[in-house]
């Protein structure tokens, strides 16, 4: 997009492209990251499959909440013998970051409000990123495009992991067993970038082992999360 004078010389910022147009280019720049949620998809379905956690709870998961970290979470958490408690806390600690997440997409997400709530749901990382326009937009038509395509992505790969993780056998031959270990650390490695944020991630790291041969599965990764936010904090 480009900027252009009105007729008394005042400078004017180019609006959105139509509809059409914005949902197109979503759809365009998506596809790749789509490709990329469809495989993480089967595995997550594959790993909470080989969780025992049935095949009707994993299309559920994923058909309401939509959120890859949080759902690998509580599939491990489940598969270990953790709690229910201890599983959505820990999904709900992961995706705090959507509160910061919506509220700045929040102005592009237009209609009544059941249009918005349910545009709301398409809101992930890689379609909030995709409908970032730079200077606090957002379009609106990218954001749509690009959430349906990959929630249609993730729910598809999530029911051929699931059905399909009879076909695959176990898990650790293809080294999904340790899908969830490494989603967090990729995430991590993304969010150490000073010497504070460093500190609150050893110190977590630690409190979590410290804690495993003591306090049931999930706990740690709730208490060392906790932990990680608090220290942050007060660095801040």
């Amino acid at each position: 997009m480009s900027e252009a004078d009105d007729p008394e010389g005042n400078q004017l910022t180019a609006t959105e492209p139509d509809g059409r147009t914005a949902a197109l280019e979503g759809l365009r720049l998506t596809l790749p990251l789509a490709v990329a949620v469809f495989g993480f998809g089967v595995s997550f379905g594959a790993v909470a499959r080989a969780a025992h956690l049935g095949w009707l709870a994993p299309l559920i998961m994923s058909a309401t909440s939509f959120a890859g970290s949080a759902q690998f979470a509580a599939a491990s958490i489940l598969g270990t013998g953790g709690g229910i408690a201890a599983a959505v806390t820990a999904a709900v600690m992961l995706n705090s970051r959507y509160l910061a997440i919506g509220i700045s997409v929040a102005s592009a997400i237009r209609g009544h409000p059941v249009r918005r709530l349910l545009s709301a749901q398409l809101v992930v990382d890689e379609s909030w990123a995709v409908s970032n326009l730079g200077g606090g937009r957002f379009s609106y038509g990218r954001l749509i495009s690009s959430g349906l395509l990959l929630y249609l992505a993730w729910l598809t790969g999530t029911a051929l992991g699931v059905f399909g993780a009879g076909f695959l056998g176990d898990p650790k031959r293809f080294g999904l067993d340790v899908m969830s270990p490494v989603l967090f650390l990729a995430l991590l490695c993304n969010q150490v970038r000073s010497r504070s944020a460093a500190t609150s991630a050893v110190l977590g790291a630690a409190i979590a082992l410290a804690l495993v041969p003591f306090v049931s599965p999930g706990v740690p990764l709730i208490v060392a999360s906790a932990a990680c936010l608090l220290g942050l904090r007060t660095r801040s």
